[in-house]
């Protein structure tokens, strides 16, 4: 069978880390969690003092960031310099920056050059905003996932609840809309659909099912 790349791209909190984890499970596959990246970088800022509005500072400060996943009893998680921050880049301290960290040219190109040097050797499947447009504009399945926003909602909140953190549901949701807009008109790779890809609106579907429709997806593209 071929070895693939599978980019995976959509709007915030519409089920991308969920069906980029199941479907690198399933086909035996690395999972790279661009959003994850961001994050990271976000928490960096933020616990480092870092002025992103400052170009100086921010292309400083990105010197001294290194990011890389490891599977820990039998999770995905997030390290940043060495040090498991998967806990922390979930936190709403983040995720109330990590849109605006996410414009800056300079946070994208360096990230950018860090995915693409996981997804060198291909069997992978990767999630974000422009996986499938900027990052793997070559990948052999790419995939844009849609939600209803309620149906979003709920879910972000019930994924905060599980890791222990307390937000209320309409600032969840503002957040959401919020991270929807900047990221559709950023300058630098905005977030939209690759012309190549395949649509998956998964409002009414459940994990079990959109898993089956990528699976049949790559399954097609992986025949020599």
């Amino acid at each position: 069978m071929k070895r693939i790349i599978v980019a995976i791209d959509g709007l915030s909190s519409c089920g991308k880390s969920t069906l980029a984890k199941g479907l690198a499970k399933s086909l035996h596959y690395a999972y790279l969690d661009t959003g994850a990246m961001y994050r990271a970088v976000t928490l960096y800022f933020i616990d480092n003092q870092v002025d992103y509005n400052d170009p100086a500072a921010v292309e400083d400060a990105l010197k001294h960031i290194e990011i890389h996943f490891e599977r820990v009893e039998g999770q995905n998680r997030t390290f940043l310099n060495g040090v498991d921050v998967e806990r922390k880049i979930r936190e709403m301290r983040v995720s109330e920056h990590v849109s605006p960290v996410s414009t800056i040219s300079a946070v994208r190109r360096a990230m950018v050059m860090q995915q693409q040097a996981m997804g060198a050797r291909r069997s992978l499947v990767a999630d974000g905003r422009d996986i499938g447009t900027v990052v793997f504009p070559d990948a052999e399945l790419k995939i844009f996932l849609t939600a209803d926003a309620d149906v979003r909602t709920s879910r972000r909140h019930l994924e905060l609840a599980a890791k222990g953190i307390d937000a209320e549901w309409d600032e969840i949701k503002k957040n959401l809309e919020e991270r929807d807009r900047i990221d559709s008109n950023r300058a630098d790779s905005p977030l939209r659909k690759a012309d190549d890809a395949v649509v998956i609106d998964n409002t009414l579907l459940s994990e079990e099912q959109q898993l089956e429709k990528a699976l049949a997806l790559a399954s097609d593209r992986m025949k020599v």
